[in-house]
């Protein structure tokens, strides 16, 4: 027949399962309250309260650690940042094809796109963000699963240690209640032996008074140790029962967990190829739309340029073969160079006589004036009114 493995010996291995994964504390820090109750009810079973006071000693210390490793793993935040990441890939992409699409960038766009690498980063380096944020939960899941696994174990062996001092506090309360029964029958006899007295010695009425005390005493301590170590064992049997159900939770989360890390690793491995090729697609659109745009502005180009040398180089050309075949010297204008000429001989001759007869006038009057001059000067000097000008 087995043996059953002891509180001590349960304790022993989750507190060693606690110390092998670094979460056990050097030192312990405070004596727990409990142990000073049990103290109490010691010498009712010194074995089996030494063993259930150590077990409730370290419980405080095993369910903060316990409460601490579960509770301190987050992993509820990062997929925001893939979903924004999305997001703003799918935006952007939008956002940039509709601005070539009129064939120019103008001051505000430009703009607009610079910030956008500066705030967010080009298409590539976000699909990277994704893939490094997706990495990262789940390595940091992998890790959370198997602390909290070997935490799981741990408690699972702590219970075993809770359970078994059940049973032990079930024992010393049997124990705690034949020795509260033996002091209500110690009573009950004291009782009785004092009722009972007939004689007049006052000494020993006194002593059986004082007996019957003692025993009321006897009992009401028995009636204290009985009530704290009934507390004691319907408190261990709620704790184990209660933790039971938490337990099974607690499970069905960490294999939940487990289920969801599976997953994860199999599509990321599955399907990395397909975030790389998005990553592609999305880069090399840009380039493509560029390029298609590029083409149709070359063949937009080449057209308009064809139809513009059509019309003017048809102008050039004729106005070409009118210079290198047709005439230099335009007749019209030799003709009227001749009848300028012709005018103008004609012309000058009348200029001439008119010109002559003008000049004979002119002089005329010219010495005619200046006679009728000589003749009043000469006049003045002889009335000596006048300097006398020698005439030749």
């Amino acid at each position: 027949m087995s043996t059953q493995p002891s509180p001590i010996q349960y304790l022993d291995k989750a507190m060693n399962g606690l110390h092998d994964i670094g979460l056990l504390p050097d030192e312990t820090g405070e004596e727990a309250p409990v142990i000073a109750l049990l103290n109490q009810i010691t010498d009712l079973d010194e074995e089996r309260v030494v063993a259930i006071t150590r077990t409730l000693s370290q419980a405080s210390l095993f369910n903060d650690v316990v409460r601490e490793q579960v509770q301190a793993m987050d992993i509820g935040t990062r997929y925001e940042d893939i979903v924004d990441a999305f997001d703003s890939i799918r935006d952007d992409s939008r956002k940039m094809v509709e601005q070539i699409g009129d064939g120019k960038l103008d001051t505000f766009e430009r703009i607009s796109n610079v910030w956008m690498k500066v705030t967010r980063g080009d298409i590539a380096s976000r699909f990277d963000k994704i893939k490094d944020a997706y990495l990262g939960v789940t390595d940091a899941t992998q890790d959370q699963i198997q602390r909290e696994q070997k935490i799981l174990d741990a408690y699972q062996d702590f219970r075993g240690a809770l359970k078994q001092s059940e049973v032990m506090s079930l024992e010393v309360l049997e124990k705690a209640t034949a020795k509260l029964d033996a002091a209500k029958e110690g009573v009950n006899a004291a009782m009785k032996t004092v009722e009972g007295f007939q004689g007049d010695d006052a000494v020993e009425r006194a002593r059986q008074e004082m007996a019957r005390d003692e025993a009321v005493r006897e009992l009401q301590n028995e009636e204290k140790r009985y009530q704290i170590a009934k507390d004691l064992s319907d408190n261990l049997t709620i704790s184990y029962n209660t933790s039971e159900v938490v337990m099974a939770r607690l499970l069905q989360t960490t294999n939940a967990k487990e289920r969801v890390y599976s997953q994860a690793v199999s599509f990321f491995s599955t399907n990395e190829v397909v975030l790389t090729a998005l990553s592609a697609s999305f880069t090399g659109m840009f380039g493509l739309h560029e390029s298609t745009q590029t083409v149709e502005a070359m063949k937009e180009g080449v057209s308009r340029s064809l139809e513009d040398l059509a019309e003017i180089g048809g102008k050039v050309q004729e106005a070409a073969v009118k210079a290198g075949y047709g005439p230099t010297v335009r007749a019209d204008a030799v003709k009227k160079l001749v009848d300028s000429v012709v005018t103008w001989q004609s012309r000058s001759r009348e200029l001439i006589e008119e010109m002559r007869v003008q000049s004979t006038a002119n002089a005329e009057e010219i010495r005619v004036a200046v006679e009728e001059g000589k003749r009043k000067l000469a006049r003045l000097a002889k009335d000596g009114k006048g300097l006398a000008v020698s005439v030749e």
